[in-house]
């Protein structure tokens, strides 16, 4: 679910801790590093969660039109097939998914009254109207309604509040844990184990982002070396402590990960820098590294495998 992006913003963010913090050591920001992997995964987990229960409020819906005094012939015709249709109970039954809810502790997180005013909005919709009154459907039908939800429940800003209150890392996390959503649901009626397929692997986790973490703090100094002579007119003390932080990252994974090319490498920290630095970074961070990648390359500290990997 990770990608290498994510990983860079994320050891990004345990190396700004550190410089924050001096009394953190290597191991505790690893440790950090390694929740933060976790917590986006819940993440990903718990907005399933809250897209199964706004689904299931369709119930509660129907229970409480059945429950009226004198219900209507539109309350009495009322199924709540969002929450019985075979996508979303390929969720909801789900014994694995269920259990991951339970051990991550997610359920406590989630509050009926957000869960009926997500639902609330959905039905107000004319989509939604058309597809409550169907008496025949195919198994798109329910997808689209559930991408719809989703679609609903990402643009409305109390979903967003509710989850950035529950997940620090919703703001950094929101566009991967929205891809990984909607292939999910693209996917329906689930395979029983479909959720191990968005869990972080070891190679982007440890292989390349805990490995480019432990580098960059142990080689600081060298790092910093070979960094100063090409800032200048620049003293090291005045650049943004988060555009030095790339830099660094940046010259580690030039010189330490051979199967990423150095184009790759430039454009990732240059638009990283366009997210998390002042606006001025951008051409900063992209000049600082045209001129260290010329001089790594000339003294040989460039050594990429594969075919065009310089390039």
């Amino acid at each position: 679910m990770l990608s290498r992006r994510n990983i860079r913003i994320k050891v990004m963010q345990m190396l700004y801790s550190m410089s924050q913090d001096k009394t953190l050591v290597v191991e505790d920001v690893i440790r950090r590093y390694r929740l933060s992997i976790e917590k986006s995964y819940d993440l990903y987990l718990f907005t399933l969660l809250s897209l199964i229960r706004t689904a299931e409020y369709a119930n509660h819906d129907k229970a409480k039109k059945m429950a009226k005094l004198l219900p209507s012939d539109q309350d009495k015709s009322f199924t709540a097939v969002l929450a019985e249709n075979p996508a979303i109970l390929s969720l909801s039954q789900n014994e694995g998914l269920n259990d991951l809810f339970r051990r991550r502790k997610l359920k406590n997180r989630m509050e009926q009254d957000n869960i009926r005013l997500f639902y609330q909005e959905l039905v107000k919709t004319e989509e939604y109207k058309q597809y409550s009154r169907q008496t025949t459907f195919a198994d798109q039908d329910h997808i689209e309604m559930l991408l719809l939800l989703f679609k609903l429940l990402v643009n409305n800003e109390a979903y967003n509040d509710f989850l950035e209150d529950n997940f620090s890392n919703w703001i950094d996390d929101e566009s991967l844990v929205v891809g990984a959503v909607k292939k999910t649901l693209k996917a329906l009626p689930a395979d029983s184990g479909f959720y191990l397929e968005h869990k972080p692997t070891g190679e982007t986790v440890e292989d390349f982002g805990e490995e480019l973490l432990r580098q960059v703090i142990e080689e600081d100094t060298d790092l910093l070396a070979l960094i100063e002579p090409t800032l200048r007119n620049w003293d090291v003390d005045r650049v943004a402590v988060i555009d030095m932080i790339l830099l660094k990252m940046a010259v580690c994974e030039l010189t330490s990960f051979p199967s990423i090319p150095t184009k790759v490498t430039l454009n990732e920290f240059v638009e990283i820098s366009k997210l998390y630095s002042t606006d001025k970074s951008k051409d900063f961070i992209n000049g600082i590294l045209d001129r260290l990648m010329k001089q790594l390359e000339e003294a040989g500290k460039i050594k990429k495998e594969g075919r065009g990997l310089k390039g």
